[in-house]
């Protein structure tokens, strides 16, 4: 809104032009979201607390965590919003990668929310029930896969991806974009949900992986940087850093009262968003596969699981004492925080060998 109302007047008040700058409308947009969450968390927390949306608990989790029933959650609901705002003051509203992740961050929101009204409000113990949840994600996938291969913001790439390390290498997926598209945007929403059990842990891991994939849409975006690195070249795919740099600054801003002990929690409103906001982008930069590299923590969150579920339905032993993951050092007599740090550290690693990636190739 303000790119569309004040740039134009560039011509006339010379320092109007900054408003031309990616990197200077995505600074501001990572400050409006962190001053959106200050502003408005103690608000959003006293309210949940008053209308007593707060954490029923789950069997799925250790003894210990009983006492963090009675904490306000759908916190999500002050993430989006501090999302959202930012993307619409400072992002170009004109542009399709924009608008697209705006539409997938309401989409999924929304089904988040549902969730936790069943959850919390209606006393549904699991919420919204699986197969449901995964239909409303699978349909945003079915959709997201159709615009991009009917109507593509860049056509040569419509049905192409890369590969990390591989300098030359180019997957065309064709009619199987679809199918693609709907895995990655699914199983990355899930990974967030699923990581999403400690004070701190999931929107810190999120913080890191928007900001590495901020940076690798805006390369992506420059003829420059793209050229030199010898990845894609999307024209307009920088304005995704908006975004991008709004969801760091909401994740932030989420964290300063996400921290142990949680004042508040994000619930399936928030994760589910957070996770397919950050699967969508890496399709839409053409950076799928190296996703995996960038949210590898949320990776190997998901593949406990998997692996915990399958030798106890194969073998009849549990390889972990609780998965997910965090959940196993916890009952190794991990402090809470320690658990999150040392996670927040390994993102830290991914997130640095996944840009490297971008000159190695």
């Amino acid at each position: 809104m303000l790119y569309h109302l004040l740039y134009p007047l560039s011509d006339t008040y010379s320092v109007l032009n900054v408003f031309k700058y990616i990197t200077f409308r995505s600074a501001y947009a990572a400050i409006t979201a962190l001053i959106l969450c200050f502003a408005f968390g103690p608000v959003v927390i006293r309210w949940l607390a008053r209308i007593q949306l707060t954490e029923v608990g789950s069997e799925w989790t250790p003894e210990s965590h009983r006492q963090k029933r009675g904490t306000p959650t759908m916190g999500g609901l002050l993430i989006l919003f501090a999302i959202i705002i930012p993307t619409l003051l400072w992002a170009d509203l004109t542009s399709r990668y924009v608008q697209i992740m705006l539409g997938c961050t309401v989409w999924l929101g929304g089904l988040g929310l549902l969730d936790d009204y069943l959850k919390v409000v209606r006393k549904y113990p699991k919420g919204l029930v699986g197969r449901y949840k995964l239909t409303g994600q699978i349909a945003l996938g079915v959709f997201l896969g159709w615009i991009l291969m009917m109507n593509p913001p860049a056509a040569e790439w419509a049905t192409k991806t890369t590969v990390p390390f591989l300098k030359d290498t180019i997957i065309d997926f064709r009619f199987l974009y679809i199918p693609f598209i709907v895995f990655v945007l699914t199983a990355f929403s899930n990974a967030v949900n699923l990581t999403d059990g400690l004070d701190g842990l999931a929107i810190g891991l999120v913080a890191l992986s928007g900001a590495a994939l901020a940076v690798m849409a805006y390369v992506t975006g420059h003829a420059t940087f793209s050229t030199y690195l010898n990845i894609p070249h999307l024209l307009g795919a920088g304005e995704l850093t908006v975004f991008l740099s709004a969801l760091v600054g909401a994740a932030l801003g989420f964290l300063w009262f996400n921290t142990h002990p949680a004042e508040i929690f994000m619930g399936d409103t928030g994760s589910l968003a957070l996770g397919g906001i950050l699967g969508a982008v890496a399709i839409l930069i053409k950076m799928e596969f190296l996703l995996a590299l960038v949210g590898g923590v949320f990776v190997i969150e998901v593949l406990s699981v998997v692996l915990q579920v399958a030798s106890y339905r194969l073998r009849g032993k549990r390889i972990f004492r609780m998965a997910p993951i965090h959940h196993h050092f916890e009952l190794k007599n991990w402090p809470e925080e320690k658990v999150v740090i040392r996670f927040w550290i390994v993102g830290i690693l991914l997130a640095l060998l996944s840009l490297s990636t971008l000159k190695l190739r």
